[in-house]
């Protein structure tokens, strides 16, 4: 008897959920660093993609604030993928022979990980959320292929292992 299929239901995540808290490579030092929305209360809707961020490295004590106007993201799987305040490489990138895997934060990373790990991945209609194209709709199909899951799975494997050693 075969045992159930794995299954994903689309939490409707975008792109921007993630970037409360991410993991960067320090420009100083080359370990891990964190860029992270300030604690206490939400900023408006509008207002939370640009609320200030900070900087933090843990290993040599770099401390940085952002508080512009003008944020960049990454697109794409050919080259280094960056967070979109300080332009820092993710800590979370690695390469496949399909392209580049990255991720903002590990909770980023167990979504794609849940999602390619899936045998059946349910997604609302988009008329029923009026949001088309979430993070994991927005995935590149080499990603979504069955045929690459293995490929995939180990290559998020490795970028976990790496972060809980550095951490």
């Amino acid at each position: 008897m075969s045992s159930a299929p794995v299954r994903f239901r689309d939490p409707r995540s975008t792109e921007y959920d993630f970037l409360d808290s991410m993991l960067v490579r320090c420009p100083r030092c080359e370990r891990i660093a964190h860029v992270e929305r300030p604690p206490g209360p939400r900023p408006e809707p509008g207002r939370a993609l640009f609320a200030p961020r900070h900087l933090v490295c843990r290993s040599c004590g770099l401390s940085r604030t952002w508080a512009e106007r003008g944020i960049c993201f990454p697109r794409g799987s050919a080259a280094v993928a960056w967070d979109p305040y300080f332009r820092l490489p993710l800590w979370l990138q690695t390469q496949t022979r399909h392209g580049g895997l990255w991720a903002y934060s590990l909770p980023h990373l167990d979504l794609i990980r849940r999602f390619v790990a899936a045998d059946l991945r349910e997604r609302a209609p988009w008329y029923d959320t009026g949001q088309k194209m979430t993070l994991v709709a927005r995935l590149p199909s080499w990603m979504k292929s069955a045929k690459n899951r293995d490929e995939v799975l180990r290559a998020v494997d490795r970028l976990r292992a790496v972060t809980v050693k550095a951490g």
